[in-house]
């Protein structure tokens, strides 16, 4: 088999992040796992935590409403500008960049640790200047993406959200799997097996229960 072809024939995965997100960044170094045990390929999009709420803000924890107006909008705005200036193929590395300071370093979404992963990924530093930019010159373009995943899977959800081909190729999409810490070799196999599984069961929706601990970065 050529090359061409063995790379064609990888399971298409469609992942959205917002790089705020802890639980979108666990469930991100998952799957990049899952690439090494399985024939899967991950192509990376943009999702907004700030957009998503933007209509409810008034019903959110002030402590929340304070993180979407302060913190939300910068590495998102970067994000999304690099993808429009310099490609999709850069999504992935940014965005390990960005996790990797934000939330396995624990420098947060400040401009130093923004600007550190910029350099990190190889990418202009000029890019930082869209971080402020309240007129945003990709607002739709960011918008767009946003609204792509969430009309996969719909209302009620957040980041991460992933769409995996369901039993007759079309894909289906779920808002996570939330899970800490994020699964290795055999355990991320077996997760991957079961996510397309649940997929194959036409009707599937939901399967949850309460969160007794919080994102576990230490394996990362």
């Amino acid at each position: 088999m050529s090359e061409t072809a063995s790379t064609s024939a990888k399971t298409p995965v469609d992942f959205w992040f917002d790089p705020l997100c802890p639980w979108a960044w666990m469930t991100s170094r998952w799957v990049l796992e899952v690439e090494k045990v399985r024939d899967i390929e991950v192509r990376w999009h943009i999702m907004s935590l700030a957009v998503l709420n933007e209509d409810k803000i008034d019903q959110l924890p002030e402590e929340y409403r304070d993180m979407l107006a302060t913190k939300a909008w910068k590495p998102v705005r970067v994000v999304t500008a690099a993808w429009q200036k310099h490609g999709a193929d850069v999504l992935g590395p940014l965005y390990t960049a960005l996790g990797t300071r934000f939330h396995n370093n624990g420098e947060g979404p400040t401009p130093e640790a923004i600007a550190g992963a910029l350099a990190d990924a190889g990418l202009p530093a000029d890019l930082i200047d869209y971080a402020d930019q309240e007129d945003f010159e990709f607002e739709a373009e960011l918008r767009a993406s946003h609204k792509e995943g969430i009309e996969k899977v719909g209302q009620e959800v957040g980041t991460p959200v992933i769409a995996v081909p369901g039993p007759d190729g079309e894909q289906i999409a779920f808002f996570g799997p939330v899970v800490t810490p994020a699964p290795k070799g055999d355990d991320a196999a077996r997760l991957w097996d079961g996510t397309l599984a649940v997929a194959s069961v036409p009707g599937f929706y939901e399967i949850k229960r309460t969160r007794t601990k919080g994102p576990d970065f230490s394996n990362l």
